[in-house]
This record gives structure tokens, C-alpha cells and sequence, in this order.
């Protein structure tokens, strides 16, 4: 990792953090009086808490192996982001990487307990994401490196954290360990 690796990773967040509060103040500000129209009173309440970690072990297999891969999809995808490209431990790293998010993909489409056993909305981020991935290992294997880079931090970005802001949706499992 070179020494202004960190420094700019850590820009980059707190700006889209900040460009996150802004457009989420913007948001409320332009709602206004109208958020029950929107359904938002609607909405179960928040009772942010510990995470109840039980509610993993009493989910079903497939929730569990997609939550594994997810979870080292991410802190693995994060160091890669981070470090130093080219070398032999973003190889390694990045193989990791690619089980973990074929791992997360593949049980994701086995997970069908929110939309009455049918495929919902966030099963065609699966699918985009086991289609891209042999893609992205290629483009890397024929050193076409910005198509490499593009594709797999396109699948960090869709792959892991907006598939990871839609499990946190009101009714599904990540929403009750945390908020319900």
C-alpha cells in the first residue's frame, strides 16, 4: 500500500458520506410536509439495537453461505481497493475475492423467501454479478487492465453495497437483525 493510498481512500469516503447527508437533508427538506403521502408513515419503526445475531443462526443454509461470502466479499474487496495492484497478493486477494462473490451470487438465487419463492428485483444484481465476474478475471488474465478495474469495482459498487442497502430494506432478515 503506497502512502497516499490511505489518505485518498479516506477522502473519497468522507466525500460520498457527506454527499450522502447532503442529498438525504435535500430529500427530507423537499418532502417536507408531504412524507405521508410518500407512505413513509407507513413504515415499521426504528428500533435500532445490537445486532441480533441469533437470527442468522436460525436462517436457513443458503442465507448463512451468502452472508459468509458477503462478508469476505467485502473486507476483501475493500483491502483490494486499497492496495497495491499488480502484485502478488492482489492475485491472491482477488481470486478470494471472486469465490466470495460467486459464493454470495449462486446462494443469493436460492434465497426467495421475500417475494413468495419468485426471483425479486436484487436476483438481477446476482445475475449481473456471475456473468461479469469470469468477464472481469479475463479482461485481467488479458492484461486489459482498465476493463478489469472498471468491471470488478462495478460489481464492489452493485454487487456488495447496493445489493448490500437493499437487504436492509424493511422485511428482510438484515433489517430485523438490526432495526426490528
Amino acid at each position: 500500500m503506497t502512502s497516499t493510498t490511505l489518505p485518498r481512500l479516506r477522502t473519497l469516503l468522507l466525500q460520498g458520506a457527506a454527499g450522502s447527508l447532503i442529498a438525504l437533508a435535500l430529500v427530507a427538506a423537499s418532502i417536507g410536509p408531504r412524507w405521508q403521502a410518500l407512505g413513509l408513515d407507513r413504515l415499521p419503526p426504528l428500533h435500532l439495537h445490537a445486532p441480533e445475531l441469533w437470527r442468522i443462526a436460525a436462517a436457513p443454509p443458503a442465507v448463512q453461505l451468502h452472508l459468509l461470502g458477503v462478508a469476505v466479499a467485502l473486507v476483501t474487496g475493500l483491502t483490494l481497493l486499497a492496495g497495491v495492484k499488480g502484485t502478488t497478493a492482489h492475485r491472491v486477494l482477488g481470486w478470494t475475492w471472486v469465490v466470495a462473490m460467486m459464493t454470495a451470487a449462486v446462494s443469493s438465487l436460492f434465497i426467495r423467501m421475500i417475494n413468495h419463492g419468485h426471483f425479486s428485483f436484487i436476483h438481477l444484481l446476482s445475475g449481473w454479478t456471475i456473468l461479469a465476474l469470469p468477464m472481469g478475471v479475463a479482461f485481467a488474465r488479458r492484461h486489459r487492465v482498465k476493463l478489469h478495474a472498471r468491471t470488478m469495482t462495478g460489481l464492489f459498487t452493485g454487487g456488495l453495497v447496493l445489493a448490500g442497502l437493499l437487504a436492509f430494506m424493511p422485511g428482510r432478515l438484515m433489517w430485523e437483525m438490526v432495526f426490528g
